[in-house]
């Protein structure tokens, strides 16, 4: 049995700054993630992606926000349990909690705090016949090294800003890149689109809208698709890889039995301190919803300290916590230094 004072579910940006915050508060914080490293979607789905709206940071590679995250955290000695998924709750008669997860092991707290962004995910996959003999054989939903693809042939599918960035970023990197979408208007981002055409024009980027891919050639690996245009017409294009991003899908998982009020599958949150309507369970970053929600990693941020302060004061309540700036309190680890404490202990199975 793991014990601790705060059991953050979902190891990501917001999960991560919730340890430093319940830091401040000299507690204790353990992380459960089914993913094999902490980082969210921002280690597992883009690390390479840059971010452009995080306080301080004009440009910022997702994956080295993650690490400077834990960097922070570090003296804080976060505990982890990686490569496991949270399967059920029992709230006890002293009102902590214990959650076990899909491998059997158990956490015991007094506070649970959900910061599992918006759930497990799934690739939406393009309706072609033979599409899933392909995965892992020149076919990839998500992007998470880009060096994979250094002097191949790549075609993109989708319209939306994920396919219109990898496109504009792997034009620099593949030896050649194809851009296909079923509209001639994409959804993304202005400016993005503007630079897509560019490169276009600079004959860096093949374009073909409208047109769908509809089939894939290969044995042991893809050598090659077809495209069919609106018009009926088809084209064949030699690619090592075909990279359809039309999203991913998102699920609560097993949390959604938890007894927790959802709505669109979003935990409602108590905007006071971000708790649901199980005393004791919050809820924070893009895995919760309210009137005016808005899913930014720095909502999250926002979010996560508001709900430590909640949190102090469900563990402690004879106590009165007094908020002191850390430009005059500065950064303790809970030996009362501030020294950089050993890595943080992480169980992960894989």
């Amino acid at each position: 049995m793991i014990k601790t004072d705060i059991l953050i579910i979902g190891a990501g940006p917001t999960g991560l700054f919730t340890v430093f915050e319940a830091g401040l508060l000299k507690l204790k914080c353990h992380l459960i993630d089914a993913l094999p490293q902490a980082g969210g979607q921002c280690a597992e789905i883009y690390p390479k992606k840059p971010i452009y709206d995080i306080p301080g940071f004009p440009e910022v590679l997702a994956g080295d926000l993650v690490d400077n995250l834990m960097e922070q955290i570090k003296s804080f000695e976060p505990g982890f349990t990686l490569g496991e998924r949270a399967e059920t709750i029992e709230k006890l008669e002293d009102g902590n909690f214990i959650v076990t997860t899909n491998r059997g092991t158990q956490h015991t707290a007094p506070v649970v705090a959900i910061a599992g962004g918006l759930g497990s995910f799934e690739p939406r996959r393009p309706p072609i016949q033979n599409i899933s003999s392909f995965e892992d054989k020149g076919v990839a939903y998500i992007i998470r090294d880009p060096e994979v693809y250094r002097d191949k042939k790549v075609v993109i599918a989708g319209g939306g800003d994920s396919a219109l960035d990898w496109s504009i970023f792997l034009a620099n990197v593949a030896s050649e890149v194809t851009l296909v979408h079923r509209r001639n208007e994409f959804r993304g981002a202005l400016d993005s689109v503007e630079k897509v055409q560019e490169l276009k024009n600079e004959g860096k980027i093949q374009l073909i809208t409208p047109g769908e891919v509809t089939a894939l050639f290969g044995s042991e690996q893809l050598y090659g698709l077809e495209v069919t245009k609106t018009d009926g017409e088809s084209v064949y294009i030699e690619t090592d890889h075909f990279i359809p991003l039309f999203g991913l899908a998102p699920k609560l998982g097993p949390i959604a039995n938890w007894g927790l009020e959802i709505e669109k599958n979003a935990i409602k949150v108590d905007t006071f301190d971000y708790q649901t309507n199980v005393p004791g369970i919050y809820a924070i970053g893009d895995v919760n919803t309210y009137p005016g929600k808005l899913k930014l990693i720095l909502c999250g941020f926002h979010e996560a300290t508001l709900m430590c302060q909640s949190a102090y004061q469900r563990i402690f309540p004879d106590k009165k916590y007094v908020m002191k700036y850390t430009t005059v309190s500065g950064v303790s680890g809970f030996d009362g230094t501030n020294k950089q404490a050993p890595k943080p202990t992480i169980k992960a199975i894989v």
